[in-house]
């Protein structure tokens, strides 16, 4: 369990090395959880936290596309679904 934000920011920064923005996004949420989860500590030690920060399924695919010089180029393309809880996954796909 942890005692502070900080205490869950540091394990989520040493587990996501590098990833600024999810780090970001994480503690802006963990921020305004916190007070309820002080009150109602049955969640931390349900690992709420930690639950809601690990994706159910992470897809890793190739998307190979021809440039406008003709050449073909190879992309990886993403699709990260975290919580399938209260039906479909939301979102799209994600190319880098």
């Amino acid at each position: 369990m942890y005692h502070s934000i900080e205490d869950f920011m540091s394990f989520i920064e040493a587990k996501n090395y590098g990833e600024k923005e999810f780090h970001q996004a994480v503690h802006e949420v963990t921020d305004s959880l916190w007070s309820f989860l002080q009150d109602h500590p049955d969640y931390l030690h349900a690992n709420i936290l930690e639950r809601i920060t690990e994706p159910e399924r992470v897809f890793i695919f190739r998307v190979p596309w021809r440039n406008d010089r003709g050449d073909v180029e190879v992309n990886r393309g993403f699709r990260v679904e975290f919580n399938s809880a209260i039906g479909p996954y939301k979102g799209g796909l994600r190319f880098h």
